[in-house]
């Protein structure tokens, strides 16, 4: 092992305490990872309503947190809880600021008060670790929640012994939520108003916290190294590509892994059948129970896709709109969980009045339930405008479930077409953004799934290939020692 160090990671959500997306099982993930293999790792978070409903076993510190707003100080409290034995979280307590239904927003926009929410959580952070005296060699921060924090350090805290070893990662787990807030808010984060320029943290007039942590942040790093690529330029960089450009030899690019104690189909207490890639009976089994719970009148011999997803554009769910009627009329089944933009609701909903035998529906989070299409379904379907990682394709892959993905980010580096000469490759991925680009994979894709032979063949490639945490976790260790050299 490399040398063991202590590890701080600061996320807006972490699994099972706060989730809206792939942000929070990554924030279980790799914590824990990284402390099997000997690191001293702790996590800080806030502390949500959605927290306080998990009934977990959490304790309060006496030492409280101070933190400057501006002119004001605010007071906070700091809690405590084991997310394993050798890894602590620490809650960030505020009960004006997250003790709310939702994290971010409610269905009618974000909450009018985040800037003060996240520039008082980003404080919090370096407060919390001067409380409990503990000095870290790396603080990784995620996403724009968290971005202020490196403009603190290098700025207020840049004559704070405390912190005078401390290295700073900074991940991106999607380019396009920047937190951008309007420039009244500046006053809150105490910095000197030169930082607010184009080489700081200012953005065509607004203060951006994402880019506060890519030009403040020692080392760089995102999700894939697709979308490290992609998010250089134009297509994908959101109005930051070319800070991403110039900061391009600071920017690694590592993919998620899978959690096994919680993604295994031989341990899953979510699913009907527990199987194997030696043993695929059991699947056979999940599929006829998810066919069961959705009340679909399908012969279980017929093609089944699934799709996990927030219900937005960026999911492709603009392309699949169009291509979906012509899938169903091939003889498959199709089953869709999530929920997000109104339209989509409405648009789905419709379709299932109109194909109750074959359209199974739920607008919503489930984790159960998520569980239980990864392992029924035959297809997974991520038709994505762009993806930085996504798990869903790796979960469907440990699953023995195929992914029909757009080449893209994450999924682009994931899944490699599968050839039916060679019987290489794990799914099945299309370029072109488009409903004929996407149909015309998709009836590949079920061109094989009546080959029983060959598409065993897929399912046990897919099942076999190493999508541990281990792995990413040694690609973390080494970008933590190039921080630690800068």
């Amino acid at each position: 092992m490399a040398k063991k160090l202590k590890i701080v990671f600061a996320s807006s959500e972490i699994a099972p305490f706060s989730k809206t997306g792939g942000l929070a099982d990554v924030l279980s993930a790799l914590p824990k990872a990284l402390a099997r293999v000997g690191h001293d790792v702790k996590i800080i978070t806030p502390f949500y309503r959605q927290t306080k409903k998990a009934n977990l076993d959490i304790k309060k510190f006496s030492k409280k947190v101070f933190v400057q707003l501006g002119d004001r100080v605010i007071e906070g409290d700091i809690a405590t809880t084991k997310l394993a034995e050798n890894l602590e979280v620490l809650f960030v307590v505020k009960d004006e600021y997250y003790d709310r239904d939702d994290l971010y927003q409610t269905p009618q926009g974000d909450f009018r008060d985040n800037a003060e929410r996240f520039i008082f959580f980003s404080k919090a952070i370096l407060s919390t670790l001067e409380e409990l005296e503990l000095k870290a060699d790396i603080l990784h921060l995620h996403d724009w929640q968290t971005g202020l924090v490196s403009a603190l350090l290098k700025n207020i805290e840049i004559n704070n012994p405390f912190f005078s070893k401390t290295r700073t990662v900074f991940t991106i787990h999607n380019l396009a939520f920047q937190g951008l807030f309007w420039h009244y808010d500046m006053h809150m984060t105490n910095l000197p108003w030169e930082v607010f320029t184009p080489e700081g943290i200012e953005f065509y007039g607004k203060m951006n916290l994402l880019k506060s942590g890519l030009v403040y942040s020692d080392i760089l790093t995102t999700v894939s190294q697709k979308y490290s690529l992609e998010i250089q330029t134009p297509e994908y960089g959101c109005g930051l590509e070319g800070v991403l450009v110039k900061r391009s030899k600071d920017l690694y690019g590592i993919m998620n892994g899978v959690d096994e104690e919680e993604w295994n189909p031989l341990k899953d207490t979510f699913i009907s059948n527990r199987y194997s890639v030696n043993d695929l009976r059991g699947k056979i089994e999940c599929k006829k129970n998810l066919i069961q719970e959705f009340k679909l009148n399908l012969d279980p011999g017929r093609p089944l896709i699934g799709m996990i997803s927030r219900l937005t554009d960026q999911k492709g769910l603009d392309i699949l709109s169009e291509a979906i009627a012509p899938i169903l009329a091939e003889n498959a089944g199709f089953i869709l969980l999530g929920r997000g933009e109104e339209k989509y609701h409405r648009f789905f909903q419709e379709l299932q009045a109109k194909y109750p035998q074959q359209v199974g529906l739920k607008l919503d989070f489930d984790i159960p339930l998520s569980h239980k299409i990864e392992a029924g379904c035959d297809f997974l379907m991520m038709p994505s405008r762009f993806e930085p990682c996504g798990l869903n394709q790796i979960y469907s892959l440990k699953y023995g479930t195929v992914p029909i993905v757009r080449a893209t980010g994450g999924l682009d580096d994931s899944i490699e077409n599968f050839d039916p000469k060679t019987l290489q490759g794990n799914g099945f991925k299309f370029k072109d953004y488009s409903a004929e680009a996407l149909l015309a994979k998709t009836k590949e894709a079920l061109e094989i799934y009546r080959n029983s032979s060959l598409f065993k063949e897929i399912i046990k490639n897919g099942m076999k290939d190493d999508l541990s945490w281990e792995k990413s976790a040694r690609r973390y260790e080494e970008v933590y020692n190039r921080a630690l050299k800068k």
